[in-house]
């Protein structure tokens, strides 16, 4: 009797494959036993790369080696430093830039799938994937409807695109139609953005209108399931645990900090896609930089100057506040931020108001609490944003003071804005816009009071006034 011939595909298991496919892992923290992935790798399914190797600078004969990971790509020498491990008992060299997703080291393996990839098993044709119901039941206005008919152009002529679309014009749903064409063409889709908030927004909205598809969100923190996604939003610092792993990506709120000003993030989105596969990029505020990136790329292009709900954008009023900083240290409210708060409590309007450093809205935190007890303030490291967010949603908190953090990407209804020390640094034209982006999202609540307190009006305050008004003005003539 004829014995069958040794195939690695009787003896793969389906869930590390699927779990592995696309990734980039640390072998130590990847869910199954070592035996399981010893035997693949033995077998050629599963490749070992080194976390941090040495690279050469120079092609001179004794030249220094300076250092690379391969998870985040970091070369910078500043970011690796080296330590006694006790795992291999030598000097070991970490990279630091990634630290926060667990330690890379010049003695740690990363694993990636390198064998067959997965069936897909339907009863329907194989290049259209139909199991994948798209429930959507909103209609688009016209300029929303020809800018997501060209996204869904460029995913079939799969080249790079760029929607420029003011803020709350309505961005997520334009993305609808392109993410249902991926699915059904069976590609792998990511929706990356710089901001965990924006995944938080986003992954919920994203899953309702695809309710038969594994939509995994990812972000730092959140948990992971072992098995295969077709369509991950996650923040772009999930990135680079990914190789090759995405047909498109779609890079939301592309300009946002630090997605800009990070390297190794822009290098991780071109890592995570494959070698072919286009990106699609969103955002309110395109740099030129990357307008024209998209230009070379020879991408599409969209453009919608009109919320949805037709309505202009708010313009932003400017207040002087003097001395704000110096009151708030003393322990008093500056009396025109006093007077605003107040007017928002009395009128029941839920609030935002943005703080230059956490240093100073900290100082404020507990000022704000003496006219209401349940006024709470978020930034980056606390732990409990999502849930306030949520709170100001449900009116369980009248009002959030808030750094940069909450610029963009998420929408309350009826919400007044008030800048506090709007001519500082960190509000930059792009994010003074972005800011004024969460008033007058809800059809319901166009309108709103936006507010730029200030002790000196700058060059980029007056900028983004001027950019608002320029919209509202093709609003006009479109």
């Amino acid at each position: 009797m004829a014995h069958k011939l040794f195939s690695p595909n009787n003896f793969i298991n389906a869930q590390l494959r699927d779990f592995l496919i696309g990734r980039l892992w640390l072998r130590e923290h990847t869910p199954f036993q070592q035996k399981t992935i010893e035997q693949h790798i033995q077998m050629g399914l599963i490749q070992i790369i080194p976390g941090v190797q040495p690279i050469s600078t120079s092609k001179k004969l004794f030249s220094k080696n300076n250092w690379r990971c391969n998870r985040c790509r970091n070369e910078d020498p500043e970011f690796f430093a080296s330590f006694n491990c006790a795992k291999c008992e030598q000097i070991c060299v970490y990279c630091r830039h990634c630290i926060n997703m667990g330690r890379v080291s010049s003695c740690t393996e990363l694993i990636k799938w390198i064998g067959p990839p997965r069936k897909i098993q339907l009863p329907y044709e194989p290049k259209v994937n139909l199991s994948h119901l798209f429930q959507w039941n909103g209609t688009f206005t016209p300029q929303q409807k020809r800018a997501s008919e060209e996204l869904v152009d460029s995913v079939k002529k799969n080249q790079s695109h760029l929607v420029h679309a003011v803020c709350g014009a309505g961005k997520t749903e334009i993305l609808f139609p392109a993410i249902a064409e991926c699915l059904m063409q069976n590609k792998r889709v990511c929706v990356a953005t710089p901001r965990t908030d924006v995944v938080l927004e986003l992954a919920p909205r994203i899953q309702k209108v695809f309710p038969n598809t594994f939509v995994q969100a990812l972000y730092g923190g959140a948990t992971v399931e072992h098995r295969y996604s077709p369509l991950i939003i996650a923040t772009t610092h999930q990135l680079y645990r990914f190789e090759e792993a995405f047909d498109v990506v779609i890079v939301d709120e592309a300009d946002a900090f630090p997605y800009t000003f990070d390297e190794t993030l822009q290098q991780a989105v071109q890592k995570a896609k494959k070698p072919d596969s286009p990106i699609l990029f969103v955002t309110a505020t395109p740099s030129d930089e990357l307008k024209d990136k998209v230009k070379k790329l020879k991408g599409g292009y969209s453009f919608i100057p009109r919320r949805y709900h037709t309505h202009p954008l708010p313009v932003p009023r400017f207040d002087t506040l003097f001395n704000y900083q110096k009151q708030i240290a003393k322990g008093k409210i500056p009396r025109k931020l006093l007077e605003w708060t107040t007017t928002r409590l009395k009128n029941d309007e839920p609030f935002l108001i943005f703080f230059p450093t956490i240093e100073l809205m900290e100082k404020a935190v507990p000022l704000f609490q003496k006219l209401h007890l349940k006024i709470e303030a978020v930034h980056a490291e606390d732990s409990n944003r999502k849930e306030k967010v949520l709170a100001l949603r449900k009116k369980s908190v009248p009002g959030l003071l808030t750094t940069t953090i909450l610029e963009r990407g998420i929408t309350i209804p009826k919400v007044q804005v008030a800048v506090v020390g709007a001519e500082s640094g960190i509000f930059t034209s792009s994010a003074l816009i972005q800011i004024g982006g969460r008033v007058g999202r809800s059809a319901d609540h166009p309108t709103g009071d936006l507010v730029f307190f200030h002790h000196g009006i700058t060059l980029e305050m007056d900028d983004a006034r001027k950019e608002i008004i320029r919209l509202n003005n093709m609003e006009v003539l479109s």
